[in-house]
Formats: C-alpha cells, sequence, structure tokens
C-alpha cells in the first residue's frame, strides 16, 4: 500500500516537473568556477517523509566540466540552451536546445566537457532520497 502511495506521488509530481521545466540543473562543486547551479525549490514529497523534490537551474560555461556521477532517486531536466559537448575519447556532439533528460536512479550519466563557444543551460527536477547528497560521482 506504501509503494502504491509513493507511485502515486511520483506520477503526480511528473506534471509538477514538466511545468517547471519552463523555468530552470545542478553543478559539481568541482566545476563551481565554469559553472553555476542555482536551487529553484526543494520540498517533501508527500506523502514519503524520506524523499524530497528539487529543482534547479544549471549554467555550463564553455571548458566546464560535467563528471560522471548518478543520483539517488530520478532525475528529470530538458535541455533550455545546448551548445557542443565532448565526451572523452569522441569527436565533438551537440546538445540540443530543447533536448529532454531522463535519468533513473543511479543511472550513471554525464561525462563531459563543454566545448563550444557559449554556455549550456539546463533545468532538471530530482526526486531523490532525503539527507543524501544530490550527486554521487563516479570514476
Amino acid at each position: 500500500m506504501k509503494a502504491n502511495h509513493t507511485m502515486r506521488a511520483l506520477v503526480c509530481a511528473a506534471p509538477l516537473a514538466v511545468a517547471c521545466l519552463m523555468l530552470q540543473a545542478a553543478v559539481p562543486p568541482s566545476s563551481s568556477e565554469l559553472s553555476s547551479r542555482v536551487e529553484l525549490r526543494r520540498a517533501d514529497l508527500s506523502p514519503s517523509a524520506n524523499m524530497e523534490v528539487i529543482s534547479s537551474l544549471i549554467e555550463f560555461k564553455p571548458g566546464s566540466e560535467l563528471p560522471r556521477h548518478s543520483h539517488h532517486g530520478i532525475e528529470s531536466g530538458y535541455v533550455l540552451e545546448g551548445g557542443l559537448i565532448q565526451r572523452p575519447g569522441k569527436e565533438p556532439e551537440i546538445l540540443a536546445t530543447g533536448t529532454p533528460i531522463l535519468n533513473l536512479r543511479d543511472a550513471v550519466h554525464g561525462g563531459y566537457r563543454i566545448v563550444g563557444d557559449k554556455a549550456i543551460k539546463i533545468f532538471t527536477v530530482h526526486v531523490v532520497d532525503k539527507d543524501k547528497p544530490l550527486y554521487e560521482y563516479v570514476k
């Protein structure tokens, strides 16, 4: 029954995430000089006392890097302003404006550098375990 309430809460949070997408994502501390993360809102996920919803706007400046990482929950997002990225050992690729983002719990993602001449802006909504770090960095 509790799992049903949690699933219902997650389904109800989805429209909120979509609505928030029109507003503003997340940045690792190691890129703080080249990137900025602005947390827009943080709220408990009702009825679950052990989860919260966090909406953020991130701006990755040229030359910044997003290390490989995962989250203790779901990340949904939207690329507000795209640009050119490069993964190690790969050719540069476009992260296009309008690209949707969805990363499930513990899914490792990121691991690229912004190589274009313009910043990339991403809006994210995280539905994550409360009292755990937003990012778990991996090598």
